[in-house]
């Protein structure tokens, strides 16, 4: 519950100094998570606003009110969590029950209030502590949900679950408000102030759900955030047609605002990309509209019911994953990506860890399937992940194959596609920032684009195998070439000098 420590679990602030000292001696950037939306239970301060009763100044640095109702039983609003259940926890005082308390997740995580200028003070200290030691940037949890209406208004109810809606809409009371434009550019100032006294550069990157883009463009105008996690990929079907105006629905839009576009395949909250890609239903259009909230990160678990094809679904994150790196701007890659790992569909319920599992009663597995610890080396659990032979989620036997160790050497292996293709990215001229130019060379459900100078990356997510344009080089390939053809599902670079 210490912003400026290191979890005795994880180690200390001279194992944090030390891995940012070997990490720049490498020339590598580090970046690490900032909570400003929620504390938890057990932070001091949130301690303190328990002991210090109603209208307390401790009380005023979070989300405390009355309930509703002759005695107050009722919660202030029908607000939903995110996890599942009210947004709202009653607290005991020592005569019985009283306030109540906002938390947009879980109950541990009780949410900060960003009307008061002492938690913008207390989270400048944070940020600086981090920029002091050396940390280049932060990424900001839940960068859309700081700033909350403090009418505390009711939201239209979720027929789902009968709360009120927790996820956004346009003037949604906890989303995307207008305060947040003060609070980013304030952050823009500190980080700019260590560039303009030469301490080198520190960013930020934002992680928001909102929709419809030009919302989200909101979070990297100038003088604002760095850059916004882009998951319009994340949620497109596998289809030449979509994933093209999708592609190039993101590059106009981060161009009008001057911040560059960033790619995401996956991360801790949805499915694992190879299980998404496994479902058959993944390469179909589909809308998200009419999803409970709670199904929201599950996305894919809710609309494909059919059983996944693992050997499928790893042919297109492979190919995804040579998508991604090519185009214009960071490319973010989730923990085990580079693997291949596939979700854990299987894992039973006594070891399920996910708070949305057990606030929705079980109705949402929740997302303990996508952070099952990632296999290193062995061939038996935990995969050299710890000494303790138990992990904290049971890891699968088939993941002695998926290991790095069996990997590493493998030229077929994920692993190696992605080593070859980052280093490629790294030194090839044409790759990082830039432009795109769409190539007419290749028709039907193909995707084919050139970048200067000298590069191509085709795709070809039809049913037949396509020729290789005019006499390019292959400088990668997600996959084999029969007869130097590009099977479905299937992507390669070329060079084009």
């Amino acid at each position: 519950a210490d912003y400026c420590d290191i979890s005795p679990m994880f180690g200390t602030l001279a194992d944090a100094d030390a891995f940012l000292a070997a990490a720049h001696a490498r020339g590598l950037k580090v970046l690490i998570d900032l909570v400003p939306n929620h504390s938890a239970n057990t932070h001091p301060a949130f301690q303190a606003a328990l002991a210090a009763g109603p209208g307390s100044p401790e009380r005023a640095l979070f989300h405390f009110a009355d309930g509703r109702g002759p005695d107050g039983a009722e919660p202030p609003t029908n607000w939903g969590s995110l996890f599942g259940g009210s947004a709202w926890e009653r607290v005991a005082g020592p005569d019985g029950p009283e306030q109540w308390y906002l938390h947009m997740f879980a109950p541990e995580q009780p949410d900060w209030n960003w009307a008061n200028p002492a938690v913008t003070e207390f989270f400048d200290d944070v940020i600086r502590f981090w920029f002091d030691r050396g940390v280049d940037g932060l990424r900001v949890d839940v960068a859309d949900g700081l700033a909350k209406d403090m009418t505390y208004p009711d939201t239209p109810v979720d027929p789902a679950t009968g709360l009120g809606v927790a996820t956004f809409y346009p003037g949604h009371p906890w989303w995307n408000r207008p305060e947040l434009d003060a609070i980013q550019r304030h952050w823009r100032e500190i980080a700019d102030d260590y560039a303009q006294r030469g301490l080198g550069e520190r960013i930020f990157v934002c992680e928001s759900n909102v929709k419809p883009l030009d919302a989200l463009m909101q979070f990297v105008e100038p003088g604002r955030m760095h850059t916004t996690f882009n998951f319009d990929m994340l949620w497109c079907e596998w289809e030449a047609g979509s994933l093209r105006a999708m592609i190039d629905r993101n590059l106009i839009a981060h161009a009008a605002v001057g911040a560059p576009t960033t790619w995401v395949l996956g991360n801790h909250d949805c499915t694992r990309v190879v299980t998404r890609y496994g479902k058959p239903e993944t390469g179909k259009p589909f809308t998200l509209a009419g999803a409970p909230q709670e199904w929201l990160h599950r996305f894919a678990e809710y609309f494909f019911p059919l059983p996944t094809d693992t050997v499928l679904g790893r042919r297109r994150a492979r190919a995804a994953a040579l998508l991604e790196f090519a185009l214009p701007g960071p490319a973010y890659i989730y923990q085990g990506e580079e693997l291949g790992l596939p979700e854990v569909e299987d894992l039973p319920d006594e070891v399920r860890d996910d708070p949305s599992f057990f606030r929705t009663g079980g109705r949402v597995a929740g997302r303990d399937g996508c952070r099952v610890p990632m296999p290193w080396s062995g061939t038996v659990p935990p995969y050299g992940f710890g000494t303790d032979a138990t992990p904290w989620l049971p890891q699968p036997s088939e993941w002695a194959d998926l290991s790095v160790a069996a990997q590493d050497g493998d030229p077929d292996s994920t692993l190696s596609l992605y080593r070859h293709a980052l280093a490629i990215r790294s030194t090839h001229p044409a790759l990082g920032d830039g432009t795109l130019a769409w190539s007419d060379d290749v028709v039907g459900h193909v995707l084919y684009f050139t970048r200067e100078p000298g590069f191509g990356c085709l795709v070809n997510l039809s049913a037949d195998p396509v020729a290789l344009p005019g006499a390019a080089r292959v400088l990668v390939a997600s996959g084999s070439l029969p007869d130097g053809k590009v099977p479905t599902d299937t992507a390669v670079w070329l060079d084009l000098a």
